[in-house]
């Protein structure tokens, strides 16, 4: 995984999911991954990073404002599109930040970095964004 922030969309899988949501005219697209992620499967590093960006996607739809390092395009455009998520997203998206933030592929490799501390305060950030 190709990683240069420890931003929702700093890492190529991540940006390559994001540059899909320039097609997707509902929340179904993001409910699909949040959903998905939610039933589990197999831990993988590059499932946790989308699920990530799903749910930067939320918060960013719940008024949290994109920082200058994300690439804000294509989550505007699908923000336009589509309106503020549902409640029933915004959950899903909560619960993915917490299992990635926990126990994950993911939280493993950030662990081996010395950006930890950033990337856990990129999640609490987006976790705090989330209404409740």
């Amino acid at each position: 995984m190709g990683t240069w922030s420890e931003e929702p969309f700093g890492n190529d899988t991540a940006a390559d999911w994001a540059w899909e949501l320039d097609e997707a005219d509902s929340w179904a697209f993001v409910t699909d991954v949040l959903q998905g992620y939610a039933a589990g499967g197999e831990d993988d590093a590059d499932r946790d990073a989308i699920a990530v960006a799903a749910a930067a996607v939320v918060a960013h739809g719940s008024g949290l404002p994109l920082s200058e390092e994300e690439d804000a395009e294509s989550v505007e455009g699908f923000l336009a599109r589509v309106g503020a998520p549902p409640a029933s997203v915004v959950a899903l998206a909560r619960a993915a930040l917490d299992k990635v933030g926990g126990d994950s592929e993911l939280a493993e490799l950030w662990d081996e970095s010395d950006e930890i501390d950033d990337w856990r305060a990129t999640l609490t950030r987006l976790r705090d964004a989330l209404p409740a």
